[in-house]
């Protein structure tokens, strides 16, 4: 392989990291909203969290108001008007929100279910950076309702929501506000000990009026997450720290399953084990596990797949997800060194360890150790991985971080898949450049594989940069990926290319009318060989609008060219293959319309028509209606059809995926859901059934059913019925 282009690329990334770090230092200063501090006193009188402010203690806190509008506009002040008041006492942190109404009418929530969608939500936040670091941190909050959010915060801005922790609040509705109140135990946030300013903001999202309002100004085109833009909370005091802070989560189950397509006999299933979270410091977590079960989990959302590649589906599980950015969230969506759902495939996991968390205010580490068992269905060997990362914060917000993984069998067990070899191990390094305003943003990436027998072209070299400002965004992404690196703990669907991703948008703002903004968008995906020769691309020009109620619409025109570098099915359904070095050239014109969040009756209407490979023709609709009766019963539709006409072997096919979803909530703790997904691809009806009650803070109760099925003729392929019991005991 000639190794210009990837010595040039290196070359480049090492430019753009001393350009990054020459910015930095001029971004090194105080913080944007340094100016806009909250001062925290200790409660003078006991709270009673009921969603009513008739306590001493609330009548003698400091009050945060007069907000800023962010959306549709941040030029002004909020026109809703929110009041915010803290205190603490030994063991807990308190927060109350008045949720003043501007416009008459009901609230607008989805349901009383946890961790709703911030869209389509009357609701108010609190964003929390413990160590001012605007890197990290908790937010929690509350729906109109009652229901529940809360978080982690990674990557200076967004919210990881299925952490889950212990704390407690309520919401009281009255004629012309409603209030959140709410009690978070300092045993369920990381802090260090002795640091009296913490990172803090506070976000409302009112649907009558379309309003998104912050108590620090943000420019619109960041979330209110953003942690570049927090104020400062100074508490008189420094935060008290428990003497001890251990948490023990046992579970128990039973269940049975039947596996119908090889008449096995019902599987009666009894398990025990549980979860331990061990506070090393007040801000560096221990946890650990032995014999995890995940079966209460959310099923993934299925997709018709018409990629020549894997398809990527989001860990859930809850023992991989706190601080879980530091693994995760190393290298790119599409160079993924460590992806946790490789662990525990198809096989249990027996025990691991997990330690997290922050050193100090510039230092995060993360350790991890897991060891799977054999598999009895499909023989594999049992397993250790062991995982290593280190993050250094530098100049203001930008970070270098270091990943080390290693994969090993832990057994010889003969005609077991252990993989490409008895162990994999991957070394990386990464800078990740933000600003202090966040308006330049960027990454260098370096990693090397290693693997028995194998050696060069096994390494990965790459790099972007961002500028987004509010009438632009321009940026860049390149990437080298040799053909023998190999990530077998990761998620890395393609090796052996290079690939140049540029974008380009430009945004304008009418004074008046019903458009709040338009912009027309250039995107491209370039894919080349290692000796630079184009294999395929991708390029997409699009017109954007986005109207004042929050209504977005899109048009684009997209351009495909495909040189096929292996034999490849156009249809995944088995019936012929296009030759390797086949070229293919086709035009599509997309439209896209989702309509505005403050109706009970909401809507996506997607429609596309071009060609395809092979000089074929693709037509394709996806919808996703949603309608709530509101705060108990929220009922979603996702659809999908795809209707590909090709030359034979490959002929008229027609692909259907439909999935309604129903949540009930009956109360803030008791929910029901049922999920159905339809999908003609594969042939298959899947049905997934959970009622959960949180019986307890962060303790719940869970029966989960599921079945799949082919629905012509009608065959049942096999059937679960689980119940499980946790609890969460704090020490």
């Amino acid at each position: 392989m000639p190794f210009k282009y990837p010595c040039l690329l290196a070359a480049k990334t090492l430019l753009i990291v001393v350009f990054c770090l020459t910015t930095c230092f001029y971004a090194a200063a105080q913080k944007k909203n340094a100016g806009y501090k909250y001062h925290i006193r200790r409660a003078a009188s006991a709270i009673n969290v009921d969603g009513v402010m008739n306590e001493q203690a609330w009548m003698q806190a400091d009050s945060a108001g007069d907000f800023f509008m962010v959306l549709p506009m941040d030029t002004s002040k909020a026109t809703v008007k929110t009041e915010v008041r803290m205190t603490y006492d030994d063991k807990n942190l308190y927060i109350i929100a008045i949720n003043y109404n501007s416009v008459p009418g009901p609230y607008m929530v989805e349901s009383l279910k946890r961790d709703f969608n911030f869209v389509k939500n009357d609701n108010f936040l609190i964003f929390m950076d413990p160590f001012d670091a605007r890197t990290d941190g908790f937010s929690f909050g509350a729906n109109a309702a009652g229901g529940q959010w809360d978080g982690s915060m990674y990557e200076g801005g967004k919210v990881d929501l299925s952490w889950d922790n212990r704390w407690y609040s309520a919401v009281k509705n009255y004629p012309d506000k409603w209030i959140w109140e709410a009690s978070i135990p300092f045993k369920s946030i990381r802090y260090k000990k002795g640091i009296k300013e913490w990172g803090i903001n506070f976000s409302r999202n009112d649907l009558k009026t379309a309003e998104k309002s912050s108590w620090t100004p943000i420019p619109r085109q960041f979330p209110t997450a953003s942690l570049a833009y927090t104020g400062t909370l100074v508490w008189d005091e420094a935060p008290p720290t428990a003497s001890s802070n251990v948490s023990i989560i046992p579970y128990a189950l039973t269940g049975l399953s039947k596996d119908y397509q090889h008449n096995t006999k019902t599987e009666y299933k009894h398990e025990i084990g549980g979860d331990a979270k061990i506070s090393v410091t007040p801000s560096l977590n221990l946890d650990l596990t032995v014999n995890p079960d995940f079966s209460q989990v959310d099923v993934d959302q299925q997709v018709i797949n018409l990629n020549r590649y894997e398809l990527f589906f989001p860990e859930k599980r809850q023992f991989f997800l706190e601080n879980g950015d530091l693994f995760a969230n190393f290298g790119y969506s599409d160079i993924r060194p460590f992806f946790s759902r490789r662990i525990g495939l198809n096989v249990p996991i027996d025990f691991g360890a997990r330690l997290t968390g922050k050193l100090d205010k510039d230092w995060r580490i993360g350790a991890m150790d897991i060891q799977t068992g054999g598999s009895g269905s499909v023989p594999q060997a049992p397993e250790n991985y062991g995982i290593i990362t280190l993050q250094r914060r530098v100049l203001d917000r930008s970070n270098i971080g270091f990943l080390f993984i290693n994969k090993d069998a832990t057994a010889n067990i003969p005609g077991t898949n252990t993989g490409s070899a008895a162990y994999n191990r991957n070394i990386g390094a990464e800078f990740n450049l933000a600003s202090r305003s966040n308006i330049w943003t960027g990454k260098v990436l370096a990693l090397k594989s290693f693997t028995p027998g194998v050696s060069g072209h096994d390494y990965v070299v790459s790099d972007h940069f961002q500028y987004l400002s509010k009438y632009w965004t321009v940026y860049m992404q390149e990437e080298y990926v040799g053909k023998n690196y190999n990530a077998e703990v990761g998620y890395v669907p393609r090796v052996g290319y290079i690939k140049l991703s540029p974008l380009l948008l430009r945004n304008f703002f009418p004074k008046q009318g019903n458009i709040l903004s338009h912009g027309v968008q250039l995107t491209s995906n370039y894919f080349f060989d290692e000796s630079f020769h184009r294999t395929d691309n991708e390029s997409i020009l699009s017109y954007l609008i986005t109207f004042r109620n929050r209504a977005t619409l899109s048009v684009s025109g997209i351009n495909d060219y495909v040189r096929l570098l292996k034999p490849y099915d156009p249809t995944n359904i088995g019936k012929g293959l296009l030759p390797t070095g086949s070229e293919h050239n086709w035009n599509t014109i997309d439209v896209q319309f989702v309509s505005k969040p403050q109706n009970v009756f909401t809507y996506l209407l997607e429609a596309s028509h071009g060609g395809y490979y092979d000089k074929g023709i693709r037509n394709s609709i996806t919808s996703l209606i949603g309608y709530r009766f509101q705060p108990y019963v929220n009922i979603a539709i996702n659809t999908s059809f795809n209707d590909l006409r090709l030359p034979q072997p490959f002929g008229h096919n027609t692909f259907w995926l439909v999935g309604p979803k129903i949540d009930v909530t009956f109360t803030n703790t008791l929910y029901f859901t049922t999920y159905v997904q339809y999908n003609q691809q594969i042939d298959n009806i899947n049905i997934n059934t959970r009622l959960q009650w949180r019986y307890k803070p962060a303790s719940d109760l869970f029966i989960v059913y599921g079945d799949n099925t082919t629905p012509s003729p009608y065959t049942v392929k096999n059937r679960q019925l689980t119940l499980k019991w946790t609890y969460w005991c704090n020490l």
